[in-house]
């Protein structure tokens, strides 16, 4: 089952998959839609080079622009919106938009669900179901009023898994997603913590003691992570050759971006190209 609704510039949709969603994705391009993918458990997927074989369901968080695969196992519903349908600023931070379940450089957004609230969320999404094919002059107000519900519990079970439970952890948290969101938006052109720590107002040292209070990662190994990874998509995903992507991520000199990429990496552009490739 499928449906799909455009108010003016605002786009809203869905489909319901049974081991065929390999095939349904490429009837159309979601590249530039969010997706929020309720999958069963059993289902296999691949985000952004990480793999993931289902033991719970699970709801995945995917932003425009992120490359994903689903094989035959998969199961399940996906909901795809465009930015223009629910990114308001009147939504609370943690679950606007760019809110904890978007722009994560740190991970990537999913959340396993025992089966009471695997049931909980499967009847949001039949409500949504539902309104969308009704015609009242209240409908799209209703179903963001639906998608918010989704995220606002989605955002409770990750920050419960992450034993997000006071105020000073709350504060650190909200620190380092808007570390994440300035790297997200800036990592072409900054690559170094000073440059990070001169827009957060304090000094590179005092960076690095806030985001690593709570987390084995370092600032300089997020900005890396973050460059490589769209590296990664650019040699995956596209024709350009090595020199190009490294001057669209911000590198002129070519010689030193194979360098970076192959340490981070562990192989060559080239070569992890053609692995790519091949698999």
């Amino acid at each position: 089952m499928a449906h799909f609704r455009q108010f003016a510039f605002k786009q809203f949709g869905y489909f319901d998959f049974y081991h065929n969603l390999p095939n349904q994705l490429a009837q159309q391009d979601y590249k530039s839609f969010v997706k929020i993918v309720f999958l069963k458990a059993g289902g296999h997927v691949v985000v952004d080079f990480q793999e993931y074989q289902l033991e719970q369901d699970a709801l995945f968080f995917i932003n425009a622009g992120q490359y994903y695969r689903f094989d035959t196992s998969c199961i399940g519903t996906l909901l795809y919106y465009n930015r223009d349908f629910y990114c308001v600023e009147i939504h609370d931070k943690e679950v606007a938009c760019d809110g904890i379940l978007f722009h994560n450089v740190y991970e990537i957004p999913v959340i396993f669900m025992e089966p009471a609230t695997s049931d909980i969320m499967q009847g949001i999404l039949r409500e949504i179901k539902i309104e969308l094919a009704q015609e009242d002059s209240g409908l799209e107000e209703m179903l963001r009023i639906l998608l918010k519900q989704l995220i606002i519990r989605a955002t409770r079970i990750w920050k419960h898994t992450h034993q997000v439970d006071n105020e000073d952890i709350r504060q650190e948290v909200e620190f380092s997603r808007t570390f994440s969101q300035l790297v997200e938006w800036h990592y072409t052109r900054f690559h170094t913590v000073a440059e990070y720590a001169e827009l957060l107002h304090i000094t590179p040292k005092a960076l690095n003691k806030r985001i690593t209070r709570y987390s084995q990662t370092t600032p300089n190994e997020v900005i890396k992570s973050r460059i490589m990874l769209e590296a990664k998509r650019l040699l995956a995903h596209t024709p350009l050759s090595v020199k190009e992507i490294g001057y669209k991520l911000g590198y002129d000199d070519s010689s030193y971006f194979i360098r970076l990429f192959t340490k981070q990496a562990g192989a060559s552009p080239q070569f992890f190209r053609q692995q790519y490739q091949q698999a």
